[in-house]
């Protein structure tokens, strides 16, 4: 499909040519890159549109005026000044179901139940929106979903065949409801949105959304990039109505809407940049749902047949893991810079908007996801169990006097297992979990996550007492939760505590949705290995090795070339994030004022 004039160069704003892996973009000295892409993104606009439909994508006489405003402006700043405008991206689960129209029932219990299976993913807030295409119902608030759902006045209000469903992880900052997702415009047709991943160029677009240049000088509400992709999806969605109107005089619109919906969906994915994983409502279309070129977060597709044998009832969701208990059979992921829509009879339509490399966010498979999970074509405990394997053999490097292998729950169990085969040593529960805590690494604050971590665990002197104990974690990325654990296991009567990480030491933030913005709170920032053992008081310290982690993936599904690893080796897969992208990131609200954990949690004195 040919990109309107306008369109190829405000596509041009969105996605830059790839730079080389882990290479920063060249920049002018001084420039912001935040501010130049803005900047660029608003001028190229105004160029492209020069002489033609300001509807279309056209200008007129302010365009010079206001490309010269923003001409070296810095990043977007809050109305005091100090950091730039950005709302934390959020690890997110998204799921959406649509069911037959007839005998097929409400949706509404089915999303509760997906979202359940989800609840890992976010446990700040939930929200679900339903519809029998006649009218949307909304409910969203903050809290667990057995919490903001357990009315059963707003469960019954949610009537329809067809929903959506969102959960999201709190961070500082974004706690209010107002952030909660589905979010919605009215214009065109009627949109609602859910997103899990996060852009990289938000405030080049909500510039570009605030100007002349978008169709209708659209006003945001919150700080969310979610807000922002919502908004482009339908500004595009308005483009592409009017090119249909302006060059087909006789046929009517309305028999093309979702031509419409695909043609924006790539004009949306070429304006884009970072990780996005989104499933929407279209009123008259269906049921839509679309992923970045790269891949990086996760979403599948399931399809079950209707209860009377009359049709096929479809799910999305970012985990097949939501499919068990309603009854869905995973079939396959969208792809990379794909859209796919059920629309409203239960047939699936699916278009490549733009060229896709599978690129996905490995710590997908080690912290985020559930293991009984299957992301693209990777059993997620296969995964961890193979991790187990490559970690046993640096283990052995070591030569520890070790007398038993203890999981740190729950992530760590299939790699632990592995690492107690692989060694022949003895495998014990000995941290007992309180599963009605929160999980800590997902807290907002720091003074939550080491308080939580108190509650979370406790060690059975059983199964330590007089013990050289290794200690298995998934990961370990700020410290708080590993340098308590530590203090209660030598409490407990462990005479040595070894640590080892399936997971590589965390160096670099997460661009693309994981809350992890800042270095200077990551305990293995500017440390050696040696040195994160002392700051975590254990006698011993192994990580796994990066070229390993990769190489478990490659062997799981030797399709993917290149895995999104940036957290461990800084390499970002979108090539837009340099240097001066991550110290404004570090210093803005989101990352600023965060610290490194480890240094200062301890439960007793100093050995």
């Amino acid at each position: 499909m040919q990109l309107h004039a306008s369109q190829q160069a405000r596509a041009g704003l969105g996605r830059r040519p790839r730079a080389a892996p882990g290479a920063a973009a060249p920049r002018p000295a001084g420039a912001s890159r935040l501010g130049r892409s803005r900047t660029a993104c608003v001028a190229a606009a105004l160029r492209a549109g020069a002489g033609g439909s300001s509807f279309v994508g056209g200008s007129s006489g302010w365009g010079a005026a206001v490309a010269a405003r923003l001409r070296g402006a810095g990043p977007r700043r809050s109305a005091g000044g100090g950091a730039p405008v950005r709302a934390p991206p959020c690890m997110c689960g998204i799921i959406g179901i649509s069911k037959v129209a007839e005998g097929g029932g409400g949706v509404n219990v089915e999303l509760y139940e997906g979202l359940l299976m989800l609840q890992h993913r976010g446990q700040d807030s939930a929200g679900m929106v339903t519809t029998d295409w006649a009218k949307f119902v909304e409910f969203k608030d903050n809290g667990l979903v057995k919490d903001v759902f357990g009315d059963k006045r707003a469960m019954e209000k949610l009537k329809g065949h067809v929903g959506i469903g969102h959960v999201r992880y709190p961070t500082a900052g974004s706690s209010s409801a107002q952030e909660a997702q589905p979010f919605f415009v009215n214009s065109p047709l009627g949109i609602y949105l859910i997103h899990n991943g996060n852009l990289t160029n938000t405030d080049a677009l909500r510039d570009l959304l605030e100007s002349s240049s978008s169709f209708f000088n659209r006003h945001l509400k919150t700080d969310s990039d979610s807000e922002v992709l919502l908004n482009i999806f339908a500004d595009e969605i308005h483009r592409a109505h009017q090119r249909f109107v302006q060059t087909n005089a006789t046929a009517d619109p309305n028999d093309h809407k979702t031509d419409f919906v695909l043609e924006a969906g790539e004009a949306t994915m070429n304006l884009l940049q970072g990780a996005y994983s989104c499933i929407c409502l279209v009123k008259g279309v269906g049921l839509v749902a679309f992923r970045d070129p790269h891949g990086i977060r996760p979403l599948s597709i399931g399809r079950r047949p209707a209860a009377d044998g009359g049709g096929t009832e479809w799910a999305v969701a970012s985990e097949d893991c939501a499919f068990g208990p309603i009854a869905f059979e995973r079939v396959r992921d969208v792809q990379p810079g794909e859209m796919v829509i059920i629309t409203p009879d239960g047939q699936l339509v699916s278009k490549q908007c733009v060229p896709g490399s599978l690129n996905p966010c490995i710590f997908e498979y080690i912290y985020l996801s559930r293991p009984d999970s299957v992301l693209n074509d990777i059993s997620v405990y296969n995964f961890q169990l193979r991790l187990g394997t490559r970690l046993a053999r640096k283990i052995k490097e070591r030569g520890w006097d070790i007398d038993v292998v203890v999981p740190v729950p729950d992530g760590s169990r299939p790699a632990a297992i592995e690492v107690s085969h692989e060694l022949a040593l003895p495998y014990r529960e000995g941290l007992v979990k309180n599963r009605y805590v929160g999980r800590t690494f997902i807290m907002p604050d720091q003074r939550m996550r080491e308080m939580s971590v108190r509650r979370k665990l406790n060690a059975m002197p059983a199964v330590f007492e007089g013990k050289a104990v290794l200690l298995i974690d998934d990961s370990i990325v700020r410290g708080t939760t590993m340098a308590q654990i530590v203090d209660m296991v030598r409490r407990a009567g462990a005479k040595k505590v070894y640590l080892a990480s399936s997971a590589p030491p965390v160096r670099f933030p997460n661009v693309y949705g994981v809350d992890m913005p800042n270095r200077k709170e990551f305990v293995a920032d500017g440390l050696t290995e040696e040195q994160v053992c002392e700051v975590l008081r254990a006698d011993g310290l192994v990580y796994q090795d990066v070229d390993d982690l990769l190489a478990v993936g490659a062997e799981l599904n030797p399709s993917i070339t290149r895995f999104d690893a940036a957290c461990f080796d800084g390499h970002y897969v979108t090539g837009d994030v340099d240097a001066a992208y991550l110290e404004e990131l570090e210093s803005s609200g989101r990352g600023a004022k965060r610290t490194r954990a480890g240094r200062k949690t301890s439960l007793v004195g100093a050995r």
